[in-house]
């Protein structure tokens, strides 16, 4: 209990941030415009390519929508452009700076309680932020490893791994199993 009261007193300042930026980002009617062919990253789901814009009609209203396609899952996901900035939606990283975070980016120290555990590696991969996501991804490898993980982390391993393979594929414009490879690499564990 003591540790909660202190893990949720440090996240309101971030919590109140957050708010305000996405209040700010709501007020400017969005900061981001992506074009037809810009590779983005869409949180939870991974790196994919904007296929067009659409206009649709909803309640009277007419909305667009960029048609963005993932290609690990052949997922096709429409996202309001009025809203990409607070859904997360992001240009892909540079191919220098994906293979720097997926090298550099270090495993953390995690709750032994796994409730705790899950909701912070949630929040981190919800982030969209590579960063954050290759080390809940090396955190879990590595805890695997040495103790097995339950099936909700088994789970969120297995979504981390896709979120960095899509932006690794799109950015370096290479296969999935190449990028494989740079992944197990930047971790230095052989694929067996």
């Amino acid at each position: 209990v003591k540790l909660l009261v202190i893990y949720i007193i440090t996240k309101i300042p971030t919590l109140w941030y957050n708010a305000f930026v996405r209040l700010f980002i709501i007020l400017r009617g969005g900061l981001s415009v992506f074009n037809v062919g810009d590779r983005v990253v869409y949180p939870m789901y991974g790196a994919g390519v904007i296929e067009g814009i659409e206009t649709r009609e909803v309640d009277g209203q007419e909305l667009s929508y960029y048609v963005l396609h993932i290609p690990i899952g052949d997922l096709k996901i429409l996202i309001s452009k009025n809203k990409a900035d607070i859904l997360g939606l992001r240009a892909l990283n540079s191919a220098e700076k994906v293979i720097d975070i997926v090298n550099n980016a270090e495993p953390i120290d995690m709750s032994n309680n796994w409730n705790l555990r899950y909701k912070e590696n949630m929040a981190k991969l919800k982030t969209g932020d590579l960063f954050k996501i290759t080390q809940v991804f090396k955190t879990l490898f590595l805890r695997e490893r040495v103790k097995s993980l339950s099936s909700i982390e088994k789970k969120l391993l297995g979504t981390a791994k896709q979120i960095i393979l899509s932006e690794i594929i799109l950015s370096q414009d290479t296969d999935k199993s190449h990028a494989e490879e740079l992944l197990m690499h930047g971790i230095a564990i052989p694929i067996k």
